[in-house]
């Protein structure tokens, strides 16, 4: 059951529109996880606005992964607040129920069926609780193929819509499976460093991509690349040990002391450097 703040349900056209009227969609607060007295998280703060595009850096082990499974109901904090909007509790939902809500995640491995063309890939993620077979032999509405084919638009997949998913390189089956999440209408979607393995051809397309739907969606990118973030980055966060260290645009981030100090010690250099290389 979806709930709110107070414990009410929320019916399911409530649960996916989510009040921003505040200009925030997403509000993590005060948030602590605790793996075997190792702190991930450590009393974290974090308000993403709605339809913005949002970057995450922070060296191994500063809580970036943490941060995207508590969001997602995959880890259960020790303490804190994490809301949908002002009204929708995601701490009392599990990960189905976020996903429901307008949460997708992308991991960093594409999981798509290799034996389906990308048309039914999309068309799957469409069907919500129909099992696959129950999905592929259902006749689809001119409405729902209009919107694959919007998808397929948005992702660059036209011309290999019928071709099997296996067949695609491992750019391409990034970008389907950022188009399977697109099918759900997600108002918020998680993407963990989209551009590893690509090459610079498949970079360049996925910061257009990514670029392309912030506005109508809220997009937090997790990514290790800082060239990538450099070309995408509107707002990045540090994060370290488990807070947020510096909030800023990408020439705040690397002039900012703080950051410098950590990524650096006392013997200076360069901060782009460092932080591009440890981020």
């Amino acid at each position: 059951m979806i709930v709110d703040k107070s414990g009410s349900p929320l019916t399911a056209t409530e649960n996916i529109k989510p009040d921003t009227r505040h200009g925030v969609i997403l509000y993590v607060e005060d948030v602590s996880v605790s793996f075997d007295g190792f702190k991930a998280l450590n009393d974290l703060n974090l308000y993403i606005n709605d339809g913005e595009l949002r970057c995450l850096i922070g060296a191994n082990g500063a809580g970036k992964t943490t941060l995207m499974d508590v969001i997602t109901g995959k880890t259960r904090p020790d303490k804190g607040k994490v809301n949908f909007g002002q009204q929708i509790d995601l701490l009392k939902l599990d990960e189905s129920e976020i996903a429901k809500a307008g949460i997708g995640r992308k991991f960093q491995k594409p999981t798509v069926f290799e034996a389906l063309s990308v048309f039914e890939n999309i068309e799957l993620s469409l069907a919500g609780d129909k099992g696959i077979l129950t999905s592929l032999f259902h006749k689809l509405s001119g409405e729902q193929r209009d919107r694959i084919g919007e998808i397929l638009q948005t992702i660059g997949l036209m011309k290999e819509a019928y071709y099997p998913a296996g067949r695609l390189s491992h750019g391409q089956k990034q970008w389907l499976e950022i188009g399977m999440l697109l099918a759900a209408e997600p108002r918020v979607l998680l993407v963990d460093e989209p551009v590893a393995g690509m090459t610079g051809q498949e970079t360049e397309r996925t910061a257009e991509l990514l670029t392309s739907l912030a506005g109508k969606h809220s997009v937090i990118v997790v990514e290790h690349d800082m060239a990538f973030v450099r070309s995408i980055a509107r707002k990045v966060t540090v994060l370290h040990q488990g807070s947020v260290l510096a909030e800023g645009s990408m020439s705040e981030i690397q002039a900012n002391p703080e950051v410098i100090k950590v990524y650096l010690g006392e013997d200076g250099g360069s901060a782009e450097k460092t932080v591009g290389a440890q981020a």
